[in-house]
């Protein structure tokens, strides 16, 4: 059912998936990479962000079906990896960019619900929509980390890992999709106390279910 709320945590996510993905170009630029900007992507305009699977059908799935939980992803941020001045290093930020712009918005709207629950200052509307923000940057920033293609965490893996390991990160690439499936449909009660217990020490209140 489609509700004020479900609302409120779609228009989120999208804003939280399209940060995240301008990050990425951002950090690409900072190490020597201009594509982004040259294709037009280092900017807050969601249609040039969004991917339909992962922006708009799968969280209307999970909040139809009442998953417990949503994520998505936007369209990849492209970079030359030729054009970074630090090779793999550069790389290696660009990757984790997105995760970290994540983890800042969780931090800084933690940092208001703290402050409005300390000074008994601001509506339950205000600390609610807050929750929203931080509880989604979360799952956002903790998803984005697992090391499976194509997400951050992958290209975080394979930028610091050895050659040597290639093979192998080549073998995960190709079983990343029916893995990251499996995660999807059945990894949120494995991954539900950690968010939890993140969002408690961010805000210092429990996780409004």
């Amino acid at each position: 059912m489609i509700t004020a709320t479900s609302i409120f945590y779609f228009v989120v996510l999208i804003f939280s998936i399209m940060v995240h993905e301008v990050a990425h170009g951002l950090m690409a630029e900072h190490e020597g990479d201009p594509t982004a900007r040259n294709l037009g992507r280092i900017t807050l305009n969601p249609l040039k962000h969004i991917d339909w699977l992962g922006s708009v059908i799968l969280p209307i799935i999970l909040i139809l079906t009442n998953a417990g939980f949503i994520v998505g992803w936007a369209k990849p941020v492209p970079y030359t990896i030729e054009n970074l001045r630090n090779g793999r290093k550069s790389e290696a930020k660009v990757a984790m960019a997105g995760v970290i712009v994540n983890l800042s918005i969780a931090l800084f709207f933690g940092i208001i619900i703290r402050a409005a629950v300390a000074f008994h200052y601001g509506s339950i509307a205000l600390i609610s929509g807050a929750s929203i923000i931080v509880l989604l940057n979360i799952v956002l920033a903790l998803f984005n980390s697992i090391p499976l293609a194509p997400l951050d965490g992958f290209r975080f893996l394979s930028a610091v890992l050895p050659a040597r390991t290639i093979p192998t990160m080549r073998t995960i690439e190709r079983l990343s999709l029916p893995l990251l499936l499996l995660f999807i449909v059945f990894g949120w009660n494995f991954v539900s106390p950690v968010v939890f217990k993140l969002f408690s020490l961010l805000t210092g209140i429990a996780v409004p279910l």
